[in-house]
């Protein structure tokens, strides 16, 4: 069997960096497990306005921060960050902005209401992280994608960056988990996801796409695999990844998670999607 060697991990949340949750501990546990099993990794995360930058090292990277991306016709600067996990022998990129992450924390605000742009963060994120590895000239085998903030990602991989040079033989799987928000998304997200030289009938996907569970349900639809990573995930999400034959892991628990996924990574490799 032919290994994937480089694997890149888009998650939403890492501990020590925020709380400790489902999610925080497989995105801090899981990239060190998989780089230990000899593959080369690339870890990213937002950087949430509640991750203290002083107490766990973060600086900026100057050579990777400047881009803007223009989102619904308005300039968002690209700010990278970088702290690392020395237990682990593991760096993390962070993705910055002063309207998105700087001064917000996750997804709802101090009060507990969900913040009403979610999708557009969603959308700086995304294609944040994928402009960021294009310029380190790193081309990952496989794209681990965790939560409802990466998304988008499965989409712009497969639509937009397909004939980029980092991403056209990546495949990609799909961390879905019992953690989604409510809010529905704005309207006309085509318009807000668009990029130069993407063609109609791939933004056609996006009709119909009203909310979280709709985004994660894009996500099934464009990657190579799916995970059930929360033992109460959303079924829906599960039985449309079904109904279009990807790849499932079924939920593991931690002791076999990692393994299982070393293995996932490697059979969705191999594999032909349509």
């Amino acid at each position: 069997m032919t290994k994937a060697n480089k694997v890149l991990f888009i998650t939403q949340e890492i501990t020590p960096y925020v709380s400790e949750s489902e999610m925080a501990n497989i995105g801090r546990n899981l990239p060190q497990a998989i780089q230990e099993k000899g593959r080369e990794i690339r870890t990213f995360m937002p950087k949430w306005g509640n991750i203290n930058e002083r107490r766990n090292q973060l600086h900026e990277v100057i050579r990777l921060s400047g881009m803007n991306l223009i989102i619904n016709d308005t300039d968002h600067p690209l700010i990278i960050k970088v702290a690392s996990i020395q237990a682990a022998r593991m760096q993390v990129y962070f993705i910055d902005n002063d309207d998105f992450f700087q001064h917000r924390l996750m997804a709802v605000d101090e009060e507990g209401s969900e913040y009403t742009d979610n999708d557009e963060r969603a959308i700086f994120y995304a294609r944040g992280v994928l402009e960021t590895v294009k310029k380190l000239r790193w081309c990952p085998d496989i794209i681990h994608c965790h939560g409802w903030m990466s998304a988008l990602a499965p989409f712009y991989i497969k639509t937009a960056y397909k004939e980029e040079p980092s991403f056209r033989d990546s495949k990609v799987v799909y961390s879905t988990y019992g953690d989604h928000f409510k809010t529905p998304l704005q309207e006309n997200l085509a318009a807000r996801v668009m990029l130069k030289g993407m063609e109609e009938k791939e933004l056609e996907a996006l009709n119909g796409v009203t909310s979280c569970i709709d985004m994660e349900k894009l996500a099934a639809k464009y990657a190579d695999g799916i995970i059930a990573n929360s033992e109460q995930v959303n079924q829906d999400i599960i039985e449309y990844a079904k109904s279009l034959n990807r790849p499932i892991l079924d939920y593991q628990p931690a002791e076999t998670y990692a393994d299982a996924c070393d293995t996932f990574y490697d059979m969705v490799w191999e594999n032909d999607v349509k």
